[in-house]
């Protein structure tokens, strides 16, 4: 993921490519690996079915950079933007890290990624309701500093992107307030991790309390009334990515004055998926 970003940001992408391209590649390579998993032959013995696994897994280890690149290449075609990657540019910086791919190659991978996902690659990303949100925040409340909030959303949405694993994982036990949450519950949780909207709002107050916004508590307001989401929802998102981000010793005594986080809000929401 690391490496997505860096490659967009050589490429002089635009934000929008760069999440759009990690969003491709996440469900690219979950559909590939399960597809040619299920490739292998049932009437095989076991090991020998182990050992063609153990063939494909080779395989695709050896081509992870050619995807990557791929998937980049995708985004950067779905984005508006003049910078786009054509097949020689893509060739120029794959040979330039040592590979010895070829334009076919890169053809047949973009059709792979392609199939892959059924040609469906126009992908939503997090950045599109961060941004929707800041321009109707913006239109609602003018004293809202919207250019500022969204500089800062960027980073913090590199930050959950990179950190999603843990954020996501601290998140579900405060959910569920438990600290070993059972495989249905995980699985539960799995439409939680997928919203969107729940994570841009999240990004947004996180922002809007680093920038130090004199109407945090407005733009948590706002927030809410736009979404549906409730104050101590985005409060408690908010919360989790901003332990991650400074540390778990930070005391957020500002946030405890404006509402309890001791009451859980997540948890009912989630106690109705459960």
């Amino acid at each position: 993921l690391e490496f997505i970003f860096l490659l967009c940001d050589q490429f002089g992408l635009d934000q929008s490519a760069k999440y759009q391209a990690a969003e491709i590649q996440e469900r690219f390579i979950i559909q590939h690996i399960e597809e040619l998993y299920n490739s292998l032959s049932n009437t095989d013995k076991e090991q020998e079915r182990k050992k063609k696994w153990g063939s494909l897994q080779v395989w695709l280890s050896e081509n992870v950079m050619l995807r990557l690149v791929t998937c980049v290449q995708l985004a950067s075609k779905l984005s508006i933007h003049y910078n786009i990657i054509n097949n020689n540019a893509a060739l120029k910086f794959l040979q330039f890290l040592g590979y010895s791919y070829s334009k076919e190659d890169i053809l047949e991978s973009e059709l792979i990624v392609l199939k892959t996902l059924g040609f469906q690659v126009n992908i939503r990303s997090p950045f599109t309701h961060v941004e929707t949100l800041l321009e109707v925040l913006g239109y609602n409340d003018s004293s809202v500093p919207v250019k500022f909030l969204y500089n800062i959303c960027l980073k913090v949405l590199d930050l959950v992107y990179l950190q999603r694993d843990p954020i996501y994982e601290c998140l579900l036990k405060t959910a569920i307030g438990n600290s070993t949450p059972n495989e249905l519950q995980r699985s539960n949780f799995l439409s939680v991790k997928e919203d969107f909207m729940l994570l841009a709002v999240g990004i947004i107050a996180t922002s809007a309390f680093v920038l130090n916004c004199t109407s945090w508590s407005q733009v948590i307001e706002h927030l809410s009334c736009i979404t549906g989401i409730t104050m101590e929802s985005i409060m408690e998102f908010s919360h989790v990515i901003l332990k991650h981000a400074l540390g778990p010793a930070m005391h957020f005594k500002s946030l405890v004055k404006l509402y309890s986080l001791s009451f859980s809000p997540l948890r009912s929401y989630f106690t109705c998926l459960v």
